[in-house]
């Protein structure tokens, strides 16, 4: 069950839309915690590897930093839940990358504007309750099916792969991979090899170490030190810029609204999901209890921006 059915007193309207920070600073905040919270910011912002999630999903890896950055303070600052991090998930890839397909980049800021109005609205009527009733087998199903095709984006870059038009759906995918497979890369391939046994040992023998962001860390060094021939984001997209863009409207028109109306839907049905759910399973980890309806608010919000 969500956090909200739990049998405590509903949020006043004044709580609902009161700042993390400020409930933060209100009961307490030291130096451990500081400590804490740096070591888990820096490692989400590195192995949540925005830029990766963004070229995955067919666009610039500076739109992957610049949706971290403003998503992820709006979501951190006004959410209902205060061991949550926002910013881009891997769960949208594949919608992500539909989108772009079909309407380009200007229908996929389209899409998301409208879904985070949908997600404020869901979180301004309270309705952030009901995801309780989805069942589990088509939760768990859903994400297994999302990890599946994130898997297949990945093969590419993992072995090297060069494949100039790599189809979007899994199984043209899947084909046009194997077809490639004879030109796969060796020094990419120990890369990824190196790397994944590093993860798994440091989880092993250090369990309490960041282990990814070590792990970028030293294959990121090790690619520069030894002038390894691999891909990397400065080869394959040039120098990412070092500030944010000015903000600017989409194309917009009664019938774009309705091109992207499906996608801006299933955006906004899938943020609400994944970001409760998580809520909820941070809940029974910490022992506290997450505001549905400001999460939802603050998801919209942050969609919007």
């Amino acid at each position: 069950m969500t956090a909200s059915a739990l049998p405590h007193a509903q949020p006043t309207a004044l709580e609902l839309f009161t700042p993390k920070l400020v409930t933060v600073f209100r009961e307490g905040y030291g130096l451990a915690n500081l400590r804490a919270d740096a070591l888990a910011g820096l490692t989400v912002a590195i192995v949540a590897l925005s830029m990766a999630i963004a070229i995955a999903s067919g666009v610039g890896p500076d739109r992957g930093l610049y949706t971290a950055i403003v998503g992820g303070f709006i979501v951190s600052l006004l959410g209902g839940s205060r061991v949550q991090i926002g910013g881009p998930a891997g769960a949208f890839i594949v919608l992500v990358a539909s989108t772009v397909h079909r309407d380009g980049y200007d229908g996929l800021v389209l899409a998301t504007i409208i879904a985070g109005l949908i997600m404020a609205a869901i979180g301004f009527f309270r309705l952030g309750t009901y995801i309780k009733y989805i069942p589990y087998p088509v939760t768990a199903g859903f994400t297994a099916g999302i990890a599946t095709i994130i898997l297949a984006s990945q093969i590419k870059d993992l072995f090297g792969l060069d494949v100039p038009n790599e189809p979007a759906a899994l199984l043209p995918k899947l084909v046009a991979l194997w077809n490639a497979a004879g030109r796969a890369h060796p020094a990419a391939i120990g890369v990824t090899l190196l790397s994944v046994a590093a993860i798994l040992v440091l989880r092993r023998l250090r369990p309490h170490w960041p282990g990814f962001l070590i792990v970028v860390a030293l294959a990121a060094a090790a690619a520069a030190a030894f002038g390894l021939d691999v891909a990397t984001i400065g080869s394959r997209f040039g120098e990412i810029p070092n500030s944010l863009p000015a903000p600017a409207l989409p194309l917009f028109s009664l019938q774009k609204v309705q091109d992207v109306l499906p996608d801006a839907l299933a955006i906004a049905l899938l943020g609400s999901i994944e970001s409760l759910l998580s809520a909820v399973v941070a809940d029974c980890q910490k022992g506290r209890r997450h505001t549905s309806k400001c999460e939802l608010v603050a998801q919209g919000a942050a969609n919007v921006a």
